[in-house]
């Protein structure tokens, strides 16, 4: 029996010996400053977010293709007593090679949804829930790339409804010309043995859009224009409501120079979000703004530091709607360090 363990020991360390792996490691900050000034509207509450998430990870990486990280990301909101507010474990499997890329685990959400328009996702759920807890599946090459994914946000019990995301973008290229596309259904069900029943909500938006991208072709270092079309469809099952279709134009522009930009989003259309008096950011994920229907979004920028590893950006950003203007100030820093 000695002799068997001891062969077993020695086969493995040969195995460890032989085994080609990389230690990586990442340490991200992320710090926001988010004035939100809506007083008077009927659709949006005006709100101070403020906070600093600290970001570790390591793990290892074989075969080129192969990599496993674990870590953990830690959010201090300004101004609270307590000195980590929240805890959001990371750990997840990454398989990448030549242009598909595969995710497994809880995972930073900007891997996924960062280029999703805020119709979909706003500002605070990067604050506040930084992690997608499922799986991405991306295909990507010069000319445009297709990514599919599910994100389960909520596993059910007595005070927490059964939730999840699955969703799919793509984009494809030709020259100048563009076509884009983000979708997503979002699966809202009851808690675990209900005092009261709850109606199960499928939520679903779609928006596909055609535009031109003159970035790098003029003297500005970004100019790009996009227009297409919202599609919008909820249900309550239980309530018997069918099919509730809300449908409305994008458009949006942007322009950039020596890091001072500005970034303009028209929406004008069906007011989003029907069920929002009921459920409201449980079931909405998206920014409430474009509850009013025609909504415009203009964002003045200035980019402070555009380095590798810090990146600091200032914005204005002037929200048209309920025959108002409204006022919001921002001001984020990322910084990123790593080997890899």
């Amino acid at each position: 029996m000695k002799k068997q363990i001891l062969l077993l020991v020695s086969l493995l360390l040969i195995a460890c010996k032989s085994f080609s792996q990389e230690k990586i490691w990442q340490v991200k900050v992320f710090s926001f400053f988010d004035n939100i000034e809506f007083g008077g509207s009927g659709v949006k509450m005006p709100q101070t977010m403020s906070g600093i998430m600290v970001a570790p990870e390591a793990g290892l990486r074989w075969d080129s293709v192969h990599r496993i990280s674990a870590g953990v990301n830690l959010m201090h909101e300004f101004g609270s007593g307590t000195a980590i507010e929240n805890f959001y474990p990371v750990a997840y499997y990454n398989y990448s090679k030549g242009p598909v890329r595969f995710l497994m685990g809880a995972f930073p959400r900007d891997y996924v949804t960062g280029k999703y328009p805020r119709l979909f996702f706003q500002d605070s759920v990067y604050y506040y829930r930084p992690n997608v807890e499922g799986i991405s599946l991306e295909y990507s090459r010069e000319e445009g790339y297709v990514n599919v994914w599910l994100d389960w946000t909520g596993r059910q019990a007595l005070q927490v409804n059964e939730a999840f995301f699955t969703g799919l973008s793509a984009k494809y290229c030709q020259g100048i010309f563009y076509l884009r596309h983000f979708g997503y259904m979002y699966h809202f069900a009851g808690k675990k043995d209900p005092l009261i029943d709850e109606a199960l909500h499928d939520n679903l938006l779609f928006h596909t859009s055609m535009g031109i991208d003159l970035s790098g072709k003029t003297f500005f270092e970004r100019l790009d224009f996009n227009a297409g079309w919202v599609t919008g469809l909820e249900r309550a099952r239980a309530d018997n409501t069918g099919w509730i279709k809300r449908h409305g134009m994008l458009i949006e522009a942007g322009a950039e120079y020596k890091g001072v930009g500005l970034f303009n989003t028209l929406y004008s259309g069906k007011g989003l979000m029907y069920f929002y008096s009921d459920h409201s950011t449980d079931l909405y994920w998206g920014d409430p703004a474009y509850r009013a229907g025609n909504y415009n979004r203009t964002d003045i920028y200035l980019k402070f530091f555009r380095a590798r590893r810090v990146n600091m950006e200032f914005t204005w950003s002037l929200h048209f709607l309920e025959s108002n203007m409204y006022h919001e100030q921002m001001l984020i820093v990322r910084v990123d360090l790593n080997n890899l």
